[in-house]
């Protein structure tokens, strides 16, 4: 059942999957190499796989996520949630509504919402969000249809007005983790930075390291 093992909601350092970027080395291994560096919450996303082979997947990452107590959530595919028994799922704007994903799966589920305004946020705490995620902050080529930035001064105001914890997505890496930290996020979201890294569990230390610096 979704949502049913305990766990607590740690936004730290959230990575987004993304096969082309893993290439060769694999999802499974890029995220299990992620997690020993300090990955405190993956969100499966491959909007080109078939359902067979996604649930296959998220059942592959559900196992390596819950030997660690990492969460696992799926990105839009509540099916694919159901199925291998993720802990929730994420969606966007254009995805199904976000109080029609929580009738769903529960209470008991981690659902996250992607959010660009303050009205979007206020539907988000009305309509049972768990978390929101700030989409995008910066440009980023893994995400080219969201339009002007919000820049760190739009992600201040989100931060300010929220309820929630907030999660800061779009051109994050280690150079700029601190800048998101001082903003006031609760963490850092990033898909090529540890995806496409060399040394995935590295480049997460790293990652986690630069963020709690303003953090703390």
């Amino acid at each position: 059942m979704v949502g049913d093992r305990p766990r607590t909601l740690d936004l730290t350092l959230y990575v987004v999957t993304d096969p082309v970027l893993a290439g060769a080395r694999g999802v499974v291994d890029t995220v299990r190499a992620a997690i020993q560096g300090g990955t405190t919450i993956v969100q499966l996303r491959d909007k080109t796989a078939e359902t067979r082979a996604l649930v296959e997947q998220a059942r592959a990452l559900r196992s390596v996520c819950t030997a660690h107590g990492v969460p696992l959530v799926i990105n839009d595919r509540i099916d694919v949630a159901l199925a291998a028994g993720a802990d929730g799922v994420h969606v966007g704007q254009s995805d199904m509504p976000l109080a029609e994903a929580r009738r769903l799966l529960g209470p008991g589920a981690i659902v996250g919402v992607s959010v660009r305004t303050i009205e979007e946020l206020r539907d988000a705490e009305r309509d049972g969000a768990s978390y929101v995620a700030a989409n995008g902050v910066w440009a980023t080529p893994t995400k080219t249809d969201l339009g002007r930035p919000l820049g760190l001064e739009g992600l201040r105001a989100l931060v300010q007005a929220s309820k929630l914890p907030l999660v800061a997505i779009g051109g994050i890496q280690e150079s700029n983790a601190a800048d998101i930290a001082s903003a006031g996020a609760a963490g850092i979201a990033v898909v090529s930075a540890v995806m496409q890294a060399s040394d995935p569990e590295a480049a997460s230390r790293r990652l986690r390291a630069a963020f709690a610096r303003s953090a703390s």
